[in-house]
């Protein structure tokens, strides 16, 4: 067993009491964590977003703070500003929301460009600026933005270039018929009550140390050559307008050795690209502006075509 597997099996059995029919997304959530990628969560209001995250962010012993977006919000609100201090008579910094492991921010789409653009420097460079200061952020450090699939009303499109800073789009739909009925009988203010006092299973310092394992994982030259493949067919689709960027092919071969160590391997197979693929390409690519309307159900199609088409390397 790897490192990282250990630490997915372990945050998903103590999830498991807590939440239903979310073990697939809170081991994704894991994964992004240990590789040090911001996961998009895509999903409806009322679907457990916020509790999973601060289920996952508990479980493994991390700073988690969550940040409710508005267009009226400040940079400043979410980076942290100067104040005056009267006791000494000089400035002092207060750091903001951001300063955490797990940020949780909601509705991502809902703050104004100028925020989004804050947040674009948090997620990419890790750290911030405060009147010409720069902080670090700590680690691990990682952005779970949720997102409402279905409301146009007062929200800012997300720019491409905060889209591709995303590791992975996690949709969050909801419960199946049984699982409806397992919430209707439990007892909803004891799950909240739970995921209060849910005690750590996993240390911060274990979770970095499961990050070195990335490095370690082993790819052929077959599955890289697969995963070109892969990029060069998205772009040259009929139906798309931008394809997969280098960093996107990046993200998608980090995920894919994150899903590999999960499955308590050093080495990747071309099944651990096809998974990582539906999670790490669809919000990455663009569509031609008349198939635009059909959103990212036709984007998700698009990745499903590609993978089922081009040829999987052979051992």
């Amino acid at each position: 067993m790897t490192r990282v597997s250990g630490i997915v099996e372990r945050v998903a059995e103590v999830c498991a009491g807590l939440l239903i029919e979310r073990e697939d997304h809170v081991r994704m959530l894991v994964l992004a964590v240990v590789a040090g990628g911001h996961v998009l969560i895509e999903g409806v209001p009322g679907v457990a977003k916020t509790l999973t995250a601060k289920s996952v962010a508990r479980a493994l012993d991390l700073k988690f703070s969550r940040i409710q977006m508005t267009p009226d919000l400040l940079p400043a609100d979410i980076v942290g500003t100067k104040v005056y201090d009267q006791k000494t008579g000089d400035f002092r910094i207060v750091l903001g929301p951001l300063h955490a492991n797990v940020v949780l921010v909601d509705e991502i789409n809902r703050a104004s460009p100028r925020t989004q653009s804050a947040l674009l420097e948090a997620m990419q460079e890790r750290q911030v600026t405060i009147e010409g200061e720069v902080f670090a952020l700590p680690e691990p450090f990682t952005v779970l933005a949720t997102m409402n699939p279905v409301e146009v009303e007062g929200v800012f499109p997300l720019p491409e270039a905060q889209l591709d800073r995303f590791l992975m789009k996690l949709p969050m739909g909801g419960l199946s018929r049984d699982g409806i009925k397992k919430l209707l009988r439990a007892d909803l203010d004891a799950i909240e009550e739970g995921v209060r006092n849910l005690k750590p299973v996993v240390s911060r310092e274990e979770v970095l140390e499961a990050r070195k394992e990335l490095g370690e994982v082993w790819v052929d030259d077959s599955v890289i050559e697969y995963v070109v493949r892969i990029s060069e067919a998205l772009s040259s689709h009929r139906a798309v307008r931008l394809g997969l960027s280098p960093r996107g092919a990046a993200m998608l071969l980090l995920l894919s050795k994150a899903l590999a160590l999960a499955e308590s391997r050093k080495y990747v197979i071309p099944d651990d690209v096809k998974t990582a693929a539906l999670y790490a390409v669809p919000h990455r690519i663009l569509v031609r502006p008349e198939l635009a309307p059909e959103g990212p159900a036709r984007r998700e199609l698009i990745v499903r075509e590609v993978i089922s088409k081009v040829e999987v390397p052979r051992p």
